[in-house]
């Protein structure tokens, strides 16, 4: 079966695979770019539970202040070489998690830090657990999950703060 370019094209821009992923998923979905993007999509969590064990040591720092500067957030994602740190993906990836620990407060990145006997939603409380203010039909591990596969490389949160004006908590 012969995919045509653009198909592969519309694959590759709707996902970031790779050129020949995108080719390849097509060819065994038989043309089907529906098939071939949940193809993708399975392939890329799968790459992502592999990674998930290696060390993250580099990263940066991503800050976000509110419009009216009463809300700003810093937020440290760390990745496995400050190549991946340094690409846009990356760099987007920490700027959007800035913005929604600013917009949702959340209180913990992960629901492993939940205090045992605290009564508290952990869709709420929790960072990754919570729905991307960009996309709410997935929730932030979602998308850390597709930059993975995009990138290559693990990637987690390591800490973040928010901050409120007039605030204690």
């Amino acid at each position: 079966m012969e995919i045509p370019t653009e198909m592969i094209k519309k694959l590759r821009e709707q996902t970031g695979a790779g050129i020949m992923d995108c080719r390849n998923a097509l060819l065994s979905c038989g043309g089907d770019i529906e098939k071939a993007l949940d193809f993708l999509k399975e392939k890329g969590l799968l790459k992502a539970q592999k990674k998930s064990e290696r060390s993250t040591s580099q990263g940066i720092v991503e800050s976000y202040i509110h419009t009216a500067g009463r809300i700003g957030a810093m937020v440290e994602l760390n990745c496995e070489t400050d190549f991946v740190a340094r690409t846009d993906e990356f760099k987007g990836l920490a700027h959007c998690l800035a913005m929604q620990v600013a917009a949702l407060a959340p209180k913990y990145v992960s629901e492993e830090e939940i205090k045992e006997g605290e009564d508290i939603d952990p869709k709420e409380a929790c960072l990754l657990t919570q729905p991307y203010i960009i996309d709410p039909a997935v929730t932030v591990k979602d998308v850390i999950t597709e930059t993975i596969a995009k990138v290559g490389e693990n990637i987690r949160v390591g800490r973040f703060i928010r901050y409120e004006l007039g605030s204690r908590e």
